[in-house]
């Protein structure tokens, strides 16, 4: 089921770069702009006409109002099943004590005796929050993007999420009781291009209530969502970019194939652009996961989604010499997530440079990391991993230095400043400082 690439010594691959046998399935962004710059456009113009348009034309669902009522926020959270109500209790409870630990205190230096910087870290102050509703719907991406948000004190956070014809023309159920019980009560039943640029510019949305705009985006989307967000980017902050998920499994000889297979498969059920990667230099393990792949994938829900998938050009088993031979191609690759199920898995995990987040050892799956490990599910994707960071506190702060310098420690350094202003061929820059020791020789 798998494509096997072969990158051993004086195998067929073995000069290549696994980038390019490994192609990842190209959303063309760029495209999706240009066909979706009408609909944010018309949004900014026009507001709470576009959005009902946009909602009528790409939804199927004629909406004079958008902002979800509190009774219906608070009723979601009232009728939640008691198994889910527990499982998001229990999600909450372990990101919040992960991004706890993420919270940033402001440092005070002294530079020189009278003279300091502060770094000071201040939240965004309002957030918006993407929440899609396409394939699946994603209650752990409510606590994914709050959580953080909340624990780095940002002061307002909008959700904004696609309306069901199923629940009436609200967002799923399941979300609205993921914000309830988060405490979030601003929650808009928009989606696609048109919520992100509702965010970004502000609208009425019916019913005589408004959503102002937001300074920054954040959460997952379809391609549509993705192209807005980088159309707007500027306008507001954005998160990232996100593309189809991927998984990248480095594997010797103790691996259990049931396990690799299991873990290949639950990323594949997410979009059929899904990569499921398997790098290993055991190619008896290789024909031990294709064969439970042909079981498993057989008895699973989503078969079909995942068979396309996992056939795709963008997935496969990647055979290598050894583990430093496989080291160096998840590195090369850097997945969205990294599973190491080998002998001594936390050192190599302590040794890899490029990935979204890394799952240790045979019951550390990435199922737990999207739900219930404590760590962020929203990871960097297309190789970002290589210089980007997942969602956390930091995401939602931003460090502004406070300088403070007295009389004797700015005439301590101001001929260094009057000198580079001379060399810049900026002379004022240099006369702001003379201005404040007239008659000095500087």
């Amino acid at each position: 089921m798998l494509n096997r690439i072969d990158l051993r010594a004086g195998g067929p691959d073995g000069s290549s770069d696994p980038r390019r046998l490994l192609p990842r399935a190209q959303l063309d962004v760029s495209v999706a702009v240009d066909k979706i710059r009408p609909v944010v456009e018309a949004v900014r113009a026009h507001g709470l006409t576009a959005i009902r348009d946009a909602t009528h034309r790409f939804d199927g669902l004629e909406l004079s109002e958008f902002r979800v009522p509190a009774q219906a926020i608070a009723a979601a959270e009232r009728t939640l099943d008691d198994g889910v109500r527990a499982a998001l209790v229990e999600s909450i409870a372990r990101a919040r004590r992960v991004h706890l630990d993420q919270r940033r205190t402001d440092t005070v230096t002294e530079v020189v005796p009278g003279g300091t910087v502060t770094e000071r870290w201040v939240p965004v102050s309002r957030v918006g929050l993407y929440v899609p509703g396409g394939l699946a719907m994603y209650p752990s991406t409510v606590v994914m993007n709050v959580v953080p948000a909340q624990v780095a004190g940002v002061g307002a956070l909008v959700v904004a999420s696609p309306p069901q014809a199923e629940n009436g023309g609200l967002p799923d159920a399941r979300v609205l009781a993921a914000c309830a019980l988060l405490g979030v009560d601003e929650v808009y039943a928009v989606g696609g291009a048109q919520a992100v640029a509702m965010l970004a510019y502000g609208s009425d949305v019916g019913g005589g209530q408004r959503c102002e705009p937001v300074d920054m985006i954040t959460g997952p989307g379809n391609i549509w969502v993705t192209a807005a967000k980088r159309l707007l980017r500027g306008v507001v902050g954005i998160d990232a970019e996100a593309g189809p998920t991927e998984i990248a499994i480095l594997a010797d000889d103790t691996a259990d194939p049931a396990h690799v297979a299991a873990d290949l498969i639950s990323q594949a059920e997410h979009d059929p652009l899904a990569a499921s990667v398997l790098v290993t230099p055991s190619v008896e393990l290789v024909e031990a996961v294709e064969r439970e792949l042909t079981r498993q994938v057989a008895a699973t829900k989503h078969a079909e989604r995942v068979t396309t998938a996992l056939t795709g050009e963008q997935s496969g088993a990647v055979l290598v010499d050894d583990l430093e031979a496989g080291l160096r191609v998840v590195d090369v690759y850097a997945a969205e997530h990294l599973e190491i199920q080998t002998r001594d898995a936390r050192e190599w995990a302590l040794r890899v440079r490029n990935a979204g987040a890394i799952f240790v050892g045979p019951y550390a799956p990435v199922s737990l990391g999207d739900y219930c490990a404590g760590s962020n599910h929203v990871l960097p994707t297309g190789g970002c991993a290589r210089h980007s960071s997942g969602l956390s506190v930091q995401s939602f702060l931003r460090g502004i230095h406070i300088v403070e310098y007295d009389e004797p420690a700015l005439r301590d350094v101001a001929r260094h400043v009057v000198t580079l202003s001379t060399v810049e061929d900026l002379p004022a820059h240099g006369d702001a400082v003379k201005a404040r020791f007239p008659g000095s020789d500087l």
